[in-house]
């Protein structure tokens, strides 16, 4: 036991591990009298010049606070997250049992059956997060917990999103933040995210589960990345010749360097595992993944539709104090506490309906403030019907309803309709592009940069490779070459058309 307390209340033990972001340690919640595992994490040491600290610490809380609301038996629990000196800490369940990298050491290469067990278990995980949406962006074995009864626990949720942003992207050498071995080409690229990121990992892992070693190594992370671009993997069965031919062919479909030619989801990869799914026979003892499988634990049903629930707090008929009320809210948005601000902004909504009027300035400015806290919070699905409800308080050419299509349109995106974004999107970009509606030169670059996003997305690469190449020379034209957003169009020109050389 060590004497250094974090955030005033958990008493580091003993350290657990270490790697570049941080350390990770027992510790002693001296509130509630149990043990936690608290990982520290140094923003100095993974950040790039010019990353504004705070920032970064806002940032982690809230992706901490948007992905403990993720309930999912495989999700280790998170308890609190915050910063301490120039540290953040993240305070976690403790969890007995040894991460993955460990136990595959211990073991060799794995018997098919366990890695189909293992990667079975994680497509519920999987499946849970990205209906969020959430991407992980950093799955690996050091990243996955095998417990004694055989269920595998997800950690590190959230946590290399904050890192892998426009500041944080690249640490001080200059190498991407992520794990090398692990990493999808787009990511690689500094391209857009998605699901498809994810699967393209759990494939990286499956491979190195059944062969022992991953796809592609090297003796530098580029050099790595590489072969992640261009190189295809020496198939499994060429290794290991009693892994099933129809376990390579998916996991040659998860390890497809174009993001369209992957599984759709985790679903359906877990679908496609089923038949080779253990059926019968004893558990071969502890830390055997195969032990949760007399019936394959199946993904939760697509949760894609499902509204979180709305505030329950009722109006008062006393003739509550909306002013008050406000000002609560707004201190609790300085001090980051956004879903009790979220709580008290909607429950409060009805009863300023209520004395002011349904489309009063009063109710409307609450709107606003409410929707935009729902985003800063990552609640797109309950923030898109009150942009929608703010939209249709002004006139069609009014600038604050194109705004708020805007929104809209980036909730659309985020919840995974790429469809219903682009043409949200389309329909806006000829109204930002007057400049007398619209006074931000950067917006319709902007809006143009996720019209080709989304249009990789769907598939449509020519369409995507053509909006790009039209914005690199606006964009370079605007900001000059060597400005952050040419450049990044700049990557994404040329991963692209890699893919489609």
């Amino acid at each position: 036991m060590t004497e250094r307390i974090i955030g005033e209340r958990y008493q580091l033990a003993t350290i657990l591990g270490q790697g570049g972001m941080g350390q990770v340690w027992t510790a002693y919640d001296r509130r509630l009298d149990r043990r936690v595992a608290v990982k520290l994490l140094r923003p100095d040491k993974v950040a790039g010049p010019g990353t504004v600290a705070e920032e970064l610490r806002r940032r982690f809380v809230r992706e901490c606070r948007v992905t403990a609301q993720v309930d999912h038996p495989g999700l280790v629990t998170v308890h609190d997250a915050g910063s301490d000196g120039d540290e953040l800490f993240l305070v976690m369940g403790y969890v007995e049992g040894s991460d993955l990298a460990d136990h595959l050491a211990e073991h060799g290469p794995y018997p098919w059956q366990w890695a189909v067990s293992v990667v079975a278990q994680l497509c519920g995980v999987l499946s849970a997060v990205h209906a969020v949406p959430i991407v992980h962006r950093d799955l690996k074995p050091r990243n996955v917990m095998i417990r004694p009864d055989g269920t595998v626990l997800v950690l590190d949720l959230g946590v290399a999103s904050v890192m892998d942003t426009d500041t944080t992207r690249l640490t001080s050498t200059g190498s991407p933040i992520g794990s090398p071995a692990y990493m999808a080409p787009e990511q690689a690229m500094g391209g857009a995210v998605g699901p498809y990121t994810d699967l393209y990992a759990l494939g990286v892992l499956l491979y190195e589960l059944l062969s022992g070693n991953v796809p592609f190594a090297g003796s530098t992370a580029l050099g790595v990345l590489h072969r992640h671009l261009y190189e295809p993997p020496v198939p499994v069965r060429r290794l290991r010749p009693e892994v099933p031919h129809q376990l390579e062919v998916i996991l040659l479909h998860l390890l497809a360097k174009d993001p369209q030619d992957r599984p759709g989801s985790a679903q359906e990869v877990y679908q496609a595992l089923v038949p080779l799914l253990p059926q019968q026979g004893a558990p071969s003892g502890p830390l055997d993944p195969t032990r949760p499988f007399l019936r394959p634990q199946a993904p939760w049903p697509d949760r894609a539709t499902v509204i979180p629930p709305q505030p329950t707090q009722p109006p008062d008929p006393q003739r509550p104090d909306i002013p008050a009320a406000v000002d609560e809210a707004r201190q609790l948005l300085d001090q980051g506490l956004l879903t009790q601000a979220v709580d008290i902004l909607g429950g409060i909504l009805p009863a300023a309906a209520a004395q002011h009027g349904e489309h009063s300035p009063v109710v409307r400015s609450l709107r606003k403030q409410y929707a935009a806290t729902l985003m800063d919070d990552g609640q797109y699905r309950r923030a898109l019907p009150e942009l929608r409800r703010l939209t249709d308080e002004f006139p069609p050419g009014d600038p604050q309803s194109h705004r708020f299509r805007y929104d809209a349109a980036q909730c659309l995106e985020q919840l995974g309709e790429p469809a219903a974004a682009l043409a949200e999107y389309r329909s806006l970009l000829p109204l930002f592009e007057n400049h007398y509606a619209n006074p931000d030169p950067g917006l319709p670059l902007e809006v143009r940069r996720r019209i080709a996003h989304l249009l990789l997305s769907l598939g449509d690469r020519p369409a995507a490779h053509d909006t790009l190449a039209r914005l690199l020379f606006d964009a370079e034209r605007l900001h000059g070459p060597n400005h952050p957003f040419p450049a990044e169009v700049r990557r994404t020109l040329h991963w692209l058309g890699q893919v489609r050389g």
